[in-house]
């Protein structure tokens, strides 16, 4: 076991079972409640190339049955207790999350260890909940923004690759799909070895280890399938346009592909984007476009290094007439962080920023115990929130500029424009 210092309560607690189940335990008695955070590592990557949505379907369909509970008896337990069941999909994971009164924790870990192991997919729970992805992805189809961000995914990363897939699949891809294809998945990735359980709250550390073995020990399965990411293909400049007639808006979706979260270039990289679009009210880009002329309703950035080379994404909600200046405005403005970089001021106040964000990212149970898994998943030890402000003190100025002339190449960059 393995002892680190998160800032509140008393200091994390890691275990390991046998079969590969890893325990994440953090105190806090500041409110009679615990935040129970089962995650997988497994998410839509290891999907068959044939039927993207598959996770997503699963994570429908998983709490509604199993073994010992029908879906009747689990919806009962739940709300008898005042809980609500959060199934989260990803690229890279699948996650069980909810948070109960603590006289409830050993009920609910019970139930929660009885789902993630034993779900039995029902057919009727099946066809319910391909009916609500169904619906689902054509809400998606009709909303501009969406259709921006999925043509901008499918320009820089290629259809082959999976981060380009649509992640809660296509109605053809739901249609195709059987009640063996969620067995199989279920079987073949949520297993034990691939298990991070985060318990964050009022119960004693050592009760929560000692009550995981309950119900997460004598479970096998094989072991995790790695999630490779393939790399994407060279950058060109790129550009698509998605006519959806009837729209009041246009959305648009600029980005790049970036960098791994593991790199050691990603502070340099969370820098520059939190100054490109994120400070304040969204950073330069929404000083320039949005504030200064008036063009959009709403412009920023975002940047997702994961396990493979995420995306740096810019976004933007234009009235139509004003797409062509849009773009043209964006170009200038990555352009300018490309050439002349960010200035000494903008990265202190940066860095006391993100140094001064560090709390917000514990303020809650619930936020811990995802704080803990991101930890877990990038192997950043349970003390890694006492030491990033070290590690963001020492971003340098250079450094920041170095990422931005690496990355913010326009003639690199691909954009899709989706709305009338």
């Amino acid at each position: 076991m393995s002892r680190g210092t998160l800032s509140r309560g008393r200091s994390p607690v890691r275990d390991a079972l046998p079969n590969g189940v890893v325990t994440l335990v953090q105190e806090n008695r500041t409110t009679p409640a615990v935040a129970i955070n089962a995650t997988f590592r497994a998410g839509s990557i290891l999907e068959p190339f044939a039927l993207p949505g598959l996770a997503y379907l699963t994570g429908l369909v998983i709490d509604h049955g199993s073994l010992t509970c029908p879906a009747e008896k689990i919806a009962e337990v739940l709300d008898d207790r005042g809980v609500s069941l959060r199934v989260g999909v990803t690229r890279h994971t699948f996650s069980l999350a909810c948070t109960c009164l603590a006289d409830d924790f050993d009920d609910v870990l019970a139930l929660v260890g009885e789902i993630a192991r034993r779900p039995v997919f029902p057919e009727v729970e099946i066809e319910k909940r391909r009916a609500e992805a169904i619906t689902n992805v054509g809400q998606d189809a009709d909303n501009p923004a969406v259709r921006a961000i999925e043509g901008v995914l499918d320009l820089l990363y290629g259809p082959e690759h999976p981060y380009a897939r649509p992640a809660k699949g296509t109605v053809a891809s739901l249609e195709a799909m059987h009640r063996a294809d969620l067995v199989a998945f279920h079987a073949r990735h949520l297993v034990p070895a691939a298990l991070r359980l985060a318990i964050v709250g009022d119960v004693e550390a050592w009760h929560a280890i000692d009550a995981v073995p309950k119900h997460f020990s004598g479970w096998q399965g094989p072991d995790p399938e790695p999630d490779v990411v393939p790399p994407p293909p060279p950058a060109t400049r790129k550009s698509r346009r998605v006519e959806m007639p009837g729209k009041s808006q246009a959305d648009i979706a600029y980005g790049f592909t970036a960098i791994r979260r593991l790199d050691p270039r990603y502070y340099a990289y969370w820098f520059m984007n939190t100054i490109l679009g994120q400070f304040g009210l969204g950073g330069r880009l929404a000083e320039n476009i949005r504030e200064e002329q008036g063009m959009a309703y709403d412009a920023f950035s975002s940047f997702d290094g994961t396990v493979g080379e995420g995306p740096l994404l810019i976004r933007a909600g234009v009235d139509p007439v004003n797409v062509t200046r849009a773009l043209a405005a964006i170009d200038r403005e990555v352009d300018r962080m490309r050439r002349d970089g960010p200035t000494p001021v903008e990265v202190e106040e940066t860095r006391a920023s993100l140094i001064g964000s560090i709390p917000r990212l514990l303020e809650t149970n619930e936020s811990i115990a995802e704080f803990l898994q991101l930890c877990e998943q990038f192997e950043l030890g349970v003390d890694y929130d006492r030491r990033l402000p070290s590690l963001l003190q020492q971003v340098t100025l250079e450094e920041v500029r170095a990422a931005a002339a690496e990355l913010l190449d326009i003639n690199r960059a691909s954009f899709a424009v989706a709305g009338p």
